[in-house]
C-alpha cells in the first residue's frame, strides 16, 4: 500500500464531517498533531442538525449501522463506545408497508424474522430467507477486510483468493437476481434489494456484491444514539479533543499553500496560516480537487446518485408506528427508470418514513411525534428542470398526503411542516449535483475505480468521505477516515470490537 512520503508529525484535517472525525480520531491515537478546520460552528457535515419549536431534527443519515466501527474509531484514541454514546436497538429494524396493504417487520435477529417471514409469505420463504442470511453473511466475511475496509493502489491488487471467493459467491450477478435465486416472493426481495438506491443503481443493475449494505441493516441491526444522530459526530468530536485534537469551527480553508509537489500549511477565511506536513481533505470531492487546484484522471465523467428531498415534521400526538418505515409503491421497477434514467418524479412513490421519537421522545415536545419523510427525486444533473425553491412545499403536500394514506390516518390534519431539504437545498451546500448521496456506486465509480484517496500530484494530501473510496453511508464514512490515516501513517494492527450483539463479525 503506497503512503504519503516524508515527515506527518502535524496534520490538518480539513472537514469534521464523520470521515473527518474518523480520520483526526486515528491519526491523534497513532501519535501525531491534529488540527481540524469546520466551516460550520457544530461537528457532523452530512451529518446536520436543526433544532425548530422543541423539534430536534437530523437533517443527515437517519440509520446507524455496524456500531462496532464505531467503537473501533473512538478505540483508536482508547476511548469506548460506552463512555460516548447510549446506542438503543431499533427493534423491528424496519417495518415495510406494501401496496397490497400487507406488511412485514423487519428484523436483524434470526429467529424474529423467520417468524416473521413465515406469518407473511409462509414456511418456503422462511428457507429461502435462512439460505440468504448464510449467503450475505459470507458475502460479508469476504468483502469487508479486503475489500471494504483496506485500501488498493490498483485493480490488480484486488486479484487474490478472496477475489476468485467473491466471483464464486455470486458477487458479480446483479442484486435482484441474486437475491432471486433465494426468494420468490417479490415483496421479500425488495425488502432486501431497496438498499441499492443507497448505491445510486437500481436491483436490477446493481451488483449482487452490494447485498452487504442489506447484510449491515437485517443481520448486523440498527441502532439510534439517544439524542438523535447528532449525539454521533458530538461523542466523536469530544474524544478527539479529549485525545488532543485542535478543533477551529466556523473557519473555512480557502487556499493550500505548497512548496513543490508539498503542502505546507492551510489558508483560512480569518486570514490565518496553519503550518503543516500532512493535509487531509474530508469535504466534498469538487472542493478538494478546487482546493488541489486539479482534476481526477478519468476517461468519463462522474455520475451521481439520485438525490432525495426530505421533509421533516411534527405531530401533536403521539402514534403507534415504527422506527423506521418502507412504505413501498406498487410500480417498483418503474421508480428506478424515472429517477435515474428518466430524471423525473416518481409517479408511483416508494418512501423511508422515520419517527425517531419512537425511540427517543425526547426529540420532540411532550405528547409530540416527530417524523422525517425521505423520497428520492432525481439529481440536479439529471432532473435540472425541476424547480425545487418553487415547488418544495407543494411536493411535501403530496408527500404527507401518501404518508396518511398508506400508514398514519389523519396525518395531513394533524401534522405540520417543521422543515423541507431539497437537491436546491444540497446544492448550496456544496453537494454533487444536489445529492447528499455523492458519486453513485456503478462499477466504474466502485473499489479501485472509485475517486482514490491519494490524489496524484501532491505528495502528502490524502482524501476522504463519501466521494471516495469506500464509499457512502455511516459505517463507510468512518472507514473512509481510517483508511485516510492509513495513507499518511501505514497501516496499524488493530482488533475489531464487537460490543453490541450483532454489531461485530
Amino acid at each position: 500500500m503506497r503512503t504519503i512520503s516524508g515527515r506527518t508529525d502535524e496534520v490538518v484535517v480539513v472537514g469534521a464531517g464523520l470521515a473527518g472525525l474518523a480520520a483526526a480520531l486515528h491519526l491523534a491515537g497513532r501519535g501525531r498533531s491534529v488540527t481540524v478546520v469546520e466551516r460550520d460552528t457544530v461537528p457532523g457535515g452530512r451529518a446536520g442538525r436543526r433544532d425548530i419549536d422543541g423539534y430536534q431534527l437530523d437533517t443527515g443519515p437517519s440509520v446507524l449501522t455496524m456500531p462496532d466501527i464505531v467503537a473501533d474509531t473512538l478505540a483508536a484514541v482508547g476511548d469506548s463506545l460506552e463512555s460516548r454514546l447510549d446506542l438503543l436497538p431499533v427493534t423491528p429494524a424496519y417495518r415495510a408497508h406494501f401496496a397490497d396493504g400487507s406488511a412485514l417487520d423487519i428484523h436483524s435477529d434470526a429467529a424474529a424474522m423467520e417468524e416473521s417471514v413465515r406469518a407473511f409469505a409462509g414456511a418456503k420463504e422462511v428457507d429461502g430467507y435462512r439460505r440468504l442470511r448464510t449467503w450475505l453473511s459470507e458475502l460479508y466475511q469476504v468483502e469487508f477486510d479486503r475489500f471494504i475496509a483496506s485500501n488498493t493502489d490498483s485493480p490488480l491488487s484486488l486479484l487474490t483468493p478472496a477475489f476468485a471467493r467473491l466471483i464464486a459467491l455470486g458477487g458479480f450477478r446483479s442484486l435482484d437476481r441474486a437475491v432471486g435465486s433465494f426468494l420468490d416472493d417479490e415483496r421479500l426481495r425488495r425488502v432486501f434489494t431497496f438498499q441499492s438506491l443507497y448505491a445510486g443503481v437500481s436491483p436490477q443493475r446493481a451488483l449482487a456484491l452490494y447485498a452487504v449494505i442489506s447484510y449491515m441493516d437485517t443481520v448486523g441491526g440498527v441502532y439510534f444514539p439517544r439524542g438523535g444522530m447528532r449525539a454521533l459526530p458530538d461523542a466523536l468530536a469530544a474524544a478527539a479533543v479529549d485525545a488532543g485534537v485542535n478543533f477551529r469551527y466556523g473557519e473555512t480553508v480557502d487556499e493550500l499553500e505548497r512548496n513543490g509537489s508539498r503542502v505546507t500549511a492551510v489558508h483560512t477565511d480569518r486570514g490565518d496560516r496553519i503550518r503543516c506536513d500532512a493535509v487531509v481533505l474530508a469535504t466534498e470531492l469538487p472542493t478538494a480537487y478546487e482546493l488541489l487546484d486539479r482534476a481526477p484522471r478519468r476517461p468519463i465523467s462522474w455520475r451521481p446518485a439520485p438525490s432525495a428531498v426530505v421533509v421533516h415534521l411534527g405531530l401533536r400526538h403521539s402514534v403507534p408506528t415504527a422506527h423506521h418505515n418502507l412504505v413501498f409503491g406498487d410500480a417498483w421497477e418503474r421508480t428506478f427508470d424515472e429517477l435515474i434514467g428518466a430524471g423525473t418524479l416518481m409517479t408511483d412513490p416508494s418512501l423511508l418514513v422515520t419517527r425517531p421519537s419512537a425511540t427517543d421522545p425526547a426529540l420532540a415536545p411532550p405528547g409530540d411525534d416527530v417524523f422525517t419523510v425521505l423520497a428520492p427525486v432525481p439529481n440536479l444533473e439529471r432532473g435540472g428542470a425541476l424547480d425545487w425553491d418553487r415547488r418544495a412545499e407543494s411536493y411535501a403536500e403530496e408527500l404527507t398526503a401518501i404518508v396518511e394514506d398508506r400508514l398514519v390516518p389523519g396525518f395531513v390534519r394533524d401534522a405540520r411542516v417543521v422543515h423541507i431539504d431539497t437537491p436546491a437545498d444540497w446544492q448550496r451546500q456544496g453537494l454533487l449535483a444536489g445529492t447528499p448521496f455523492s458519486l453513485a456506486h456503478t462499477f466504474a465509480q466502485t473499489g479501485p475505480f472509485r475517486p482514490a484517496n491519494l490524489p496524484r500530484g501532491v505528495s502528502n494530501a490524502v482524501l476522504a468521505g463519501c466521494g471516495t473510496v469506500p464509499g457512502v453511508g455511516v459505517p463507510t464514512a468512518l472507514l473512509s477516515g481510517r483508511l485516510a490515516a492509513d495513507r499518511v501513517t501505514g497501516t496499524v494492527s488493530t482488533t475489531r470490537t464487537s460490543t453490541l450483539a450483532g454489531g461485530g463479525r
